[in-house]
């Protein structure tokens, strides 16, 4: 029982991205796409925290004064938290740049449904055709 309580963030992790990608496969409106990807983007970052964890340990900085008796503990791994908040940066990056043309998709085509806009597009092409 406790594997299971000790594995809990990568569990939830695993949900929230089944979740996030469920919703960005099956959600017609643009902006539930984007909530969908947010939702896998947090999900993957809760997974690297969690797997970054060390439980006690201390943090990778040694002094000066530490140099000659450096004692062996747990230190802990900064690189996943690096990797997150790289990846912070990045998702609302991407974010914004997807909102805004989003917001240009409504002003061409007042909706934000994907079928309608992909039977717009057909339409406009069928009429170019003639």
């Amino acid at each position: 029982m406790s594997v299971f309580f000790a594995n809990l963030p990568e569990y939830a992790a695993m949900i929230l991205f089944g979740i996030g990608l469920s919703n960005l496969m099956l959600a017609k409106n643009l902006v539930k796409k984007i909530i969908g990807l947010n939702i896998m983007d947090t999900s993957v970052y809760l997974f690297l925290a969690a797997k970054g964890y060390v439980e006690n340990s201390v943090a990778p900085i040694v002094s000066a004064s530490d140099l000659g008796h450096i004692e062996h503990t747990l230190y802990t791994n900064p690189v996943p938290a690096g990797l997150v908040l790289t990846g912070i940066v990045v998702s609302v990056s991407v974010t914004a740049v997807l909102l805004s043309l989003i917001v240009r998709l409504n002003e061409e085509f007042h909706t934000l449904d994907i079928d309608e806009i992909i039977h717009i597009l057909r339409k406009r092409d069928r009429e170019d055709l003639k």
